[in-house]
Formats: C-alpha cells, sequence, structure tokens
C-alpha cells in the first residue's frame, strides 16, 4: 500500500501529538489572573498520549458522519481501477459482499481459481474509543506502523506469506468514526487506500 507521508515510529508520532495537544488544552484552560499570589510549581508533564487520540475532532456532529457507499467500483480513481481490470469483484464464492445490513460494505476483489491473490476492504462505523483501542493495539502488539494524513490515522503492515512465495498486508485507515480495513495478498494496487479516502472525505 502507498502512503502520503513518510511513516513514523509509532512512539515518536506520540510524543510528538501528546505535546502539541497538550499545549492546546492547557492555553485553553488556563484560569484568569487575580490579585492574590501564584503558586510557583510547575504543572506536571502530560502524560504521553497515543496516536490515534488526535486523529479526529471529537465535537463532529452527527449530522456531519460521511456516508457508507454502496459501489465497490465508485469508491476507487480510474488509475487504480485499471490495476483491477481483470480482477472479479464480489464473486460469490467468497461469501456476502456489497452492502450489507448493518449498513457496511464490504468489497472482495478475488479470483476463485486463484490460491492466494485476494484483495478486501470493509467499510463500517466505528466509533472513536473502540477504534483508538483497535489501532493501538496493532501499533503496540503487531509492530503496524501508524500516522497521521488526511485528517485520520492509518495503520498499516506487510509481512511474507507463510505458504507462498508473496506478499501479504493489511491497512486501516480511521477518520470521523468510520473504518476502512484493508486486508491483502498479492494484490496490493498502488494508491488503493488513499483513492478510498479522497472519495469518502471529499471536500
Amino acid at each position: 500500500m502507498t502512503s502520503l507521508s513518510t511513516p513514523i515510529t509509532a512512539r515518536a508520532a506520540v510524543i510528538a501529538a501528546a505535546a502539541v495537544l497538550a499545549g492546546i488544552l492547557l492555553a485553553g484552560c488556563a484560569p484568569e489572573e487575580s490579585g492574590g499570589s501564584a503558586a510557583t510549581a510547575s504543572p506536571p508533564a502530560p502524560e504521553p498520549t497515543p496516536i490515534a487520540t488526535v486523529a479526529a475532532d471529537p465535537s463532529a456532529s452527527p449530522e456531519a458522519a460521511v456516508r457508507i457507499p454502496t459501489d465497490c467500483r465508485a469508491i476507487l480513481s480510474a488509475e487504480v481501477l485499471a490495476q483491477l481490470e481483470d480482477v472479479p469483484l464480489n464473486d460469490p464464492a467468497f461469501g456476502p459482499s456489497g452492502p450489507q445490513p448493518d449498513g457496511s460494505l464490504v468489497c472482495v476483489w478475488a479470483d476463485p481459481a486463484a490460491d492466494t491473490t485476494h484483495l478486501t476492504t470493509t467499510i463500517s462505523r466505528m466509533s472513536r474509543g473502540p477504534a483508538l483501542d483497535l489501532l493501538n493495539a496493532l501499533a503496540d502488539d503487531e509492530d503496524f506502523t501508524c500516522y497521521t494524513p488526511d485528517g485520520g490515522t492509518r495503520c498499516e503492515k506487510s509481512w511474507e506469506n507463510e505458504t507462498y512465495p508473496v506478499v501479504d498486508g493489511r491497512t486501516l485507515f480511521w477518520r470521523d468514526d468510520l473504518l476502512i480495513d484493508t486486508s491483502y495478498s498479492n494484490l496490493a494496487p498502488a494508491g488503493y487506500t488513499d483513492a478510498v479516502v479522497a472519495s469518502l472525505f471529499a471536500s
């Protein structure tokens, strides 16, 4: 998967994001000065904040929620679709796909005749707390690389397939209570996740 910015380590991003957030909070909540003497002790340093906690605006209203699409092709650019031209979409052999009863969208790009080549994307609602727990767990426990492009939080990792000489991977992007979760094996079109993000969050 191609990222829009150079990945940074999860912990480095944690420290930088926490410092910026702490400065904003302290500036906005400082008490007015009074005629009395002020305490001279410095406030304690803020605790490091997980990277994903600065990825979204918690004040966003429900009316501003991004709608989940219903068309797997419509969320991709012409350049990405060209790379998937010969790959079947949502073949029944892979189970339920397309728009789901819970409002999510499942897109399965795979040929039933192929041994491992596939790409599956699920777009679903996920509130801030569970999303941050998921992304921080991937960063801390599974060595995913996480960073904050396009107003959201993106975590990704790739690895060698255990059976075939191909690369597997997973890329997640969360913003505004919407999670884009893509798993793939031997099928990683350049710009895929970027295209989905651009489609969903176009201004």
